[in-house]
């Protein structure tokens, strides 16, 4: 017995010893996620922009009470908040980084994220000044410093998204991606993927589970093969919804046993699984689909949110829409205002307010233009709208005839973010499942026009609708409301 007891320890130390798998989806020890250069610098550049915006927020604050009062020191303000900001910058650091706001560029959060962790930072701060016995004669330190952390934060890392993706750009850095599903579906996401100006994703082929025709991309055979290339790629894009699941179990655990990272195009059963509700008591477990509507709580927050910010809006705009109104009227004959009757919430007509862009007779004239369209599905647009005044070119190319859609909101027909409203020629061509987004108000701003504005396809402006929809919150509306500039400064797909 001894013997045969030796003879399998020396068969067990003699065998190879299976390595565990990599797994892309494990979250690695700090020191071995900063193993190269390229990720210090990041982490030390966005660590030192963020404790920059934190501090310059809270003098900036500080600052600005101090003027109201008539009591400006600006070296006084300065040391105020040199003594309180140590704190709010080692939870701002702390909390984005829990949030992975200093990871890579590819899996980094956007500016929603940015939000809301600045908000947790209000939060706490404010914890902490009170059970440390703080006296405040208001609190003014903790919004003031959040609406300007706000500001700070998310300029200085837009700056730094810009800068580091220019100087990546330059270098002739690209994620090589294989694209992976059915013809049709890979077709739309190679396209959508090279729509961009500096598109940062580059597919080096494709695997289809159906024929697909030439369309300029390496076809590299079928699925079985995919790991050939796992060497020559960063990452899997599985294109269609309606993938195979157990093939899509395999092929995600092949990738990520090789370190490659895979992402979904979302379906939109996808999309709607975020809103589920467990229905317990049945004898098959069941999931209940929630309308996705504002009610309760955060009807009232959302409107709250619209009031305050229109009416702000609306002031600071003022000398604009003064400017615009009468440029318009200068410049051709017709109202200053153009009414256009569109669909709300529901489905019920609404008068949609805008400065004038077109000349009397644009209405009359749509007809025949139909032909011209160069818009899929059911939105009509053309590039070059003789309908449109030379005025109404410059009103349209920074957004400016939509700032009378304020009056929309403190009305109570339309909210700051959200589904842009629809012509009624528009809205009688929607299939129906593309009405889910007139459960909710329409909005000035949304993520339409954020994501490429006129050039993505109708049915992806409405899975934005809906990706809106299912995960809202005020820091998402203010998130959009920020990206929003930026969009209007570069006017891509404004036409």
């Amino acid at each position: 017995m001894a013997n045969g007891l030796v003879r399998q320890l020396e068969e067990v130390k003699s065998a190879p010893v299976a390595l565990p798998p990599r797994d892309v989806r494990a979250r690695k020890p700090l020191l071995l996620r900063l193993e190269s250069a390229r990720a210090i610098v990041r982490v030390a550049t966005l660590i030192t922009l963020d404790a920059l915006g934190v501090f310059l927020a809270i003098w900036t604050a500080l600052e600005v009470k101090a003027a109201l009062r008539g009591k400006s020191d600006l070296t006084l303000s300065f040391h105020q908040a040199w003594d309180v900001a140590p704190l709010a910058v080692l939870v701002t650091i702390l909390l984005f980084a829990r949030s992975r706001l200093y990871g890579p560029r590819a899996i980094r959060p956007g500016f929603s994220r940015v939000i809301g962790s600045l908000f947790e930072v209000m939060i706490v701060s404010l914890i902490y000044g009170v059970v440390e016995g703080g006296q405040f004669s208001s609190y003014y330190i903790f919004y003031g410093s959040l609406f300007f952390a706000l500001i700070y934060v998310s300029a200085f890392r837009w700056a730094f998204e810009q800068a580091s993706g220019a100087l990546l750009r330059a270098a002739g850095y690209r994620r090589r991606a294989v694209l992976v599903g059915s013809g049709p579906h890979i077709q739309e996401v190679a396209a959508a993927l090279g729509g961009g100006k500096h598109p940062e994703v580059e597919p080096v082929g494709f695997v289809s589970l159906t024929p697909l025709p030439e369309n300029g991309l390496k076809n590299l055979g079928p699925l079985e093969q995919v790991d050939r290339y796992f060497g020559e790629i960063d990452e899997v894009l599985i294109a269609d919804p309606d993938f195979p699941q157990s093939e899509a179990v395999e092929l995600v655990d092949r990738c990520h046993r090789h370190g490659v990272r895979v992402r979904v195009a979302p379906s939109t059963m996808e999309i709607l699984m975020d809103r589920v509700e467990f229905v317990p008591g049945q004898t098959l477990p069941l999931f209940e689909l929630k309308p996705p509507v504002f009610d309760g709580v955060d009807w009232y927050v959302k409107r709250t949110f619209d009031l305050v910010g229109s009416s702000v809006l609306l002031v600071l705009f003022s000398p604009v829409m003064l400017l615009s109104a009468l440029a318009v009227k200068l410049s051709s004959r017709g109202g200053v205002i153009y009414r256009s009757s569109r669909p709300g919430i529901g489905g019920e007509p609404f008068p949609c307010l805008k400065f004038r862009t077109m000349y009397e007779d644009a209405d009359k004239r749509q007809s025949e233009l139909e032909k011209h369209n160069e818009v899929s599905g059911a939105i009509f647009k053309i590039r070059r709208d003789p309908r449109v005044t030379a005025v109404g070119q410059f009103l349209r190319r920074w957004s400016l005839d939509e700032l009378p859609q304020l009056f929309n909101v403190l009305r109570g027909e339309m909210s700051l973010v959200g589904p842009r409203p629809l012509p009624q020629r528009d809205f009688d061509r929607l299939a129906d499942w593309h009405r889910k987004r007139y459960l909710v108000l329409p909005g000035i701003t949304g993520l339409w026009q954020v994501s490429g504005r006129s050039e993505l396809d109708f049915d992806e402006l409405v899975r934005l609708d809906f990706l809106y929809l299912e995960n809202w919150s005020v820091f998402l509306d203010l998130s959009i409301m920020l990206k929003t500039i930026p969009a209007v400064i570069k006017a891509k797909g404004a036409w």
